[in-house]
């Protein structure tokens, strides 16, 4: 059970990692990043961003470069919200998959 600054905290990082991630895909065509969730510890310490990728084949390739950059991309989160949180969370990245889920049991039902 996520307390009410942990969800204030959450949907912060989720909006303003969306804005990040819009400005850094304007590069690569065809390639659609979005937060999908955000879960921030009770400490506020280690924040864990799920990320739905358009096309999905290419999930784990750009998960990979994120994580490659999650320095850069936290101190872009810091300047961000420096204003808002006094610590940035450690950022690590997953991919959500639950699009490509629903999608694999919606054809196993037409079947």
């Amino acid at each position: 059970m996520e307390t009410t600054r942990q969800q204030k905290i959450a949907r912060l990082i989720q909006k303003e990692l969306s804005d990040i991630f819009q400005k850094q895909t304007k590069a690569m065509p065809g390639v659609l990043v979005s937060v999908s969730a955000v879960r921030i510890s009770p400490d506020m310490s280690i924040c864990r961003v799920y990320l739905s990728v358009f096309p999905s084949e290419r999930g784990e390739e750009i998960i990979g470069n994120i994580t490659q950059n999650v320095a850069s991309l936290r101190y872009e989160l810091g300047t961000r919200v420096r204003h808002q949180l006094r610590i940035i969370p450690e950022l690590r990245f997953f991919v959500d998959d639950s699009l490509d889920y629903i999608d694999h049991i919606d054809q196993l039902l037409r079947q």
